[in-house]
């Protein structure tokens, strides 16, 4: 006894056993129709109505997304962005990237010499983050809404419904609906901006301060909006159009019509950059997705104009491991999942920009042989150093090397101002979103209702970096949908917010998913780590070498041996993990099981 004892220590000092399998708070959804999962139980009611009635994936994705924009209210807002890959009945994946762009006078010049007034800074600057940097709240941190562009192209290239039908819903919700915790936790937050703009204050403070959880939020302006939307379609088909005519009929309206108008006067009487002109240029169109494959699976990610690919070079990485062998979440395992993550990161904050903009090597940052060799830096101790690789004679300068202002402060919580929306249904038809922008404090838009972005915080004011604001041009967002073909009719979507973060938690998600068996709700509950060895992709985009964040279900002797290897651990709550993944998987037999994370609240449906 006294021996296995000693032996029993000896391998829990050496972090090197695994964590017991715990049972999970609550069970998978599972089907054999479609699933849907996402941040609420009314966004991920809204597509299940679209299976009920005969949907599809996309058709349920949309929806939801919609609704979404609604209800989740402090996460996303109609005026907000949204990324979105989709799989098609045929095996194809497609990206369309709804983002929108900085206004055509909105320059780096302009926002370097502007000073930040209150109402532009939600958290305090970290105290290592970058000199000059755009307003993180307010109307100069708005771009042209992509979401919506987003939304109608996916729903006519790929779906069934008509976006009457996809919007109702969220019609029914902007009627008025019982908010939960979650939103009124964020309306408290947010009271102080909100009471300074009028539009706002009149949707989010109805009698002088926000409601509490069970009351009833109107908002009358944006169900006149959506409903004009659905009526400029109704109208369109009543004239004999076709179906793809008259969402268009539906972009229009928006970007080029009414709603377009009434933004841009709302701009100009507000002191903004944003202009009818903006909105008129502004459309989105399929493109491919990136992708790389790993033990049998194929994994597709958004283009450069996103942080998808850094998921993609990590796993070409870690490909020369035996990631099994290390076990779940044993020290070994941590260290090499974080070592590689800080080498992608590094190419993520040097490379990464608006491809219609930039020369981006993307043929080499995807490549297997550029895996392989950025493989070999990783050693048995953490590094401190950022450590972009070299690319061509020339490569763009990491973001540490510029000017960096201190501040002294107490650390502040990450928000998850984002939400997520996954769905696959019985055809293998799938669609993975990660919504986001027009968040709480949200700016609205006059009589409109929409939210506006504050996105443009995204962007880097350094000279000659590929993120480098422009008129015109994309931020390089954090917003990473994932789709994963597997062997034989093996089918995965996941998504979560929580900005430089998700292609770390989404990177476990997957490993917990394919390499370790775990079913789809296990794999999102189980404990993860975040690195914050990145330059951070919001306020004045602070960074912290070596910053190394553990679930508190991870051992203390795993937790030991990382901070002796030189990582720079510290332990947070189940609660605040820095995401919170949703996972659907499609199975040979057909099951189909959805996983949404308990801890902060997802949900997941399946019929």
């Amino acid at each position: 006894m006294k021996f296995q004892v000693a032996v029993l220590m000896i391998l829990a000092a050496a972090g090197g056993w695994s964590q017991a399998r715990v049972r999970p708070i609550k069970f998978a959804a599972r089907g054999t129709h479609g699933a849907v999962a996402g941040g609420s139980e009314s966004s991920t009611e809204a597509g299940m109505r679209m299976y009920y009635s005969g949907g599809n994936a996309v058709d349920a994705g949309i929806a939801t997304m919609l609704a979404a924009s609604v209800a989740e209210f402090s996460h996303i807002g109609l005026g907000g962005e949204a990324p979105i890959l989709v799989r098609t009945k045929d095996g194809k994946v497609h990206a369309i990237a709804g983002v929108g762009t900085m206004p055509g006078l909105g320059t780096a010049d302009f926002y370097r010499k502007h000073t930040l007034t209150p109402l532009e800074i939600v958290d305090r600057p970290g105290p290592n983050g970058l000199k000059d940097w755009v307003p993180v709240a307010g109307i100069l941190s708005t771009l042209v809404p992509g979401m919506v562009d987003a939304a109608l192209v996916t729903l006519k290239e790929y779906g069934t419904k008509s976006f009457a039908e996809a919007v109702q819903p969220a019609i029914e919700l902007a009627d008025g609906f019982p908010i939960d915790e979650m939103r009124e936790e964020a309306l408290a937050g947010s009271e102080p901006y909100l009471a300074q703009w009028p539009a706002s204050k009149r949707v989010f403070l109805p009698n002088g301060t926000y409601p509490k959880a069970g009351e009833i939020l109107r908002q009358p302006d944006l169900a006149r909006t959506l409903r004009n939307m659905a009526d400029v379609e109704k109208k369109a088909l009543a004239a004999g159009v076709t179906r793809a005519k008259a969402m268009d009929a539906v972009r229009d309206y928006f970007y080029r019509g009414d709603i377009a108008r009434r933004i841009d006067a709302f701009s100009k009487a507000n002191g903004g950059l944003l202009r009818y002109e903006d909105m008129a240029a502004f459309h989105v169109e399929p493109e491919d997705a990136v992708s790389t494959t790993f033990h049998g699976y194929t994994v597709y990610k958004p283009g450069f104009w996103s942080q998808g690919p850094s998921m993609i070079e990590a796993l070409n990485i870690l490909e020369g491991f035996n990631i099994t062998g290390m076990q779940m979440n044993s020290a070994e395992y941590i260290h090499t999942l974080v070592e590689a993550l800080k080498l992608a990161y590094a190419d993520r904050d040097t490379y990464y920009g608006d491809p219609k903009f930039n020369h981006i090597p993307m043929e080499t940052l995807l490549s297997k042989e550029y895996g392989a060799e950025r493989r070999k830096l990783i050693g048995e101790n953490a590094s401190l150093e950022f450590r972009p690789g070299k690319i061509g004679d020339h490569p763009p300068q990491h973001p540490s090397l510029s000017q960096i202002a201190r501040y002294k402060m107490d650390p502040a919580l990450k928000a998850k101002d984002t939400t997520c929306v996954d769905a696959i249904d019985q055809d293998g038809v799938a669609i993975s979103i990660t919504p986001s922008g027009g968040w709480m404090p949200a700016y609205i838009a006059g009589d409109t209702g929409i939210p506006l972005t504050q996105r443009a915080q995204s962007f880097l004011l350094i000279p000659g970096h590929p993120n480098e604001l422009g008129p015109g041009k994309r931020p390089r967002v954090t917003l990473s949908p994932t789709i994963v073909v597997g062997p034989g009719k093996n089918l995965l979507t996941l998504s979560t917010p929580g900005g430089d973060q998700q292609d770390q938690a989404l990177l476990q998600v997957l490993f917990n998913a394919v390499e370790f068996g775990l079913n789809a709700q296990a794999a999102v509950e189980h404990p993860r780590f975040q690195s914050e060895h990145l330059v951070e992709s919001f306020d004045n985009h602070e960074m912290k070498p070596g910053s190394l964040l553990l679930d508190e279900r991870i051992p203390a002797a795993v937790a030991a041996e990382l901070n002796r290897r030189g990582h720079l651990v510290e332990i947070r709550p189940r609660t605040d993990s820095g995401s919170a993944p949703v996972l659907i998987r499609f199975y040979p037999n057909g099951a189909i099981e959805a996983g949404a994370d308990p801890f902060y609240y997802r949900f997941a449906q399946a019929w």
